[in-house]
């Protein structure tokens, strides 16, 4: 299944370890705040510490990425060992929610998964998804503007349009290195 048949469905919940080991749930639209869920190919890499820090930057500087205004999900099919020197997302390994969401390899099955985000509103629809491997950069600002999207929608009373995005060129980039990553 690929992962633009479930845009307009609501969203598979998902039940995986975090980098504690600690069982994390994620049940799209329970908490009714909008979620943004990126996949990635190998943590402690140039350009996944680069899209992780860039959701960190944005989650301390930006208003529509506060806690309590919206859910930020990272995942990738590296072990909990792995993700705890990383960063604080969820564990993979079996690929459940990799299946779930129907991401497949990156850079023409060069790497493990796809760099993919998902949209999801805050009644657990998938709105969009961006598939871009090799640009990073693109994976917050889509973030960005969907949750300015979701919030005219709420003001207005009516959906945004979906549609799949996609971006291939590498963006310069602003945002530092993690640090101990």
């Amino acid at each position: 299944m690929a992962f633009q048949s479930l845009i307009g469905k609501p969203a598979p919940s998902i039940t995986l370890p975090n980098y504690d080991g600690q069982t994390f749930t994620f049940t799209p639209g329970e908490t009714g705040l909008p979620a943004a869920i990126f996949f990635y190919p190998h943590a402690g890499t140039y350009g996944c510490t680069r899209e992780a820090c860039q959701f960190r930057d944005a989650i301390a500087e930006k208003d529509t990425f506060k806690p309590g205004k919206v859910q930020i999900i990272g995942i990738s099919t590296d072990s909990v060992e792995r993700q705890k020197a990383f960063y604080p997302v969820l564990s993979d390994e079996d690929k459940v929610a990799v299946t779930a969401y129907g991401v497949g390899k990156g850079l023409m099955g060069l790497a493990p998964v796809a760099r993919v985000t998902f949209i999801i509103d805050k009644k657990g629809i998938l709105r969009d998804a961006l598939d871009a491997t090799v640009n990073y950069g693109a994976h917050s600002k889509f973030v960005s503007k969907w949750l300015d999207k979701l919030d005219e929608e709420d003001k207005a009373g009516a959906p945004a349009s979906t549609a799949t995005a996609t971006a291939e060129e590498p963006q310069p980039e602003t945002v530092e290195r993690c640090v101990g990553a």
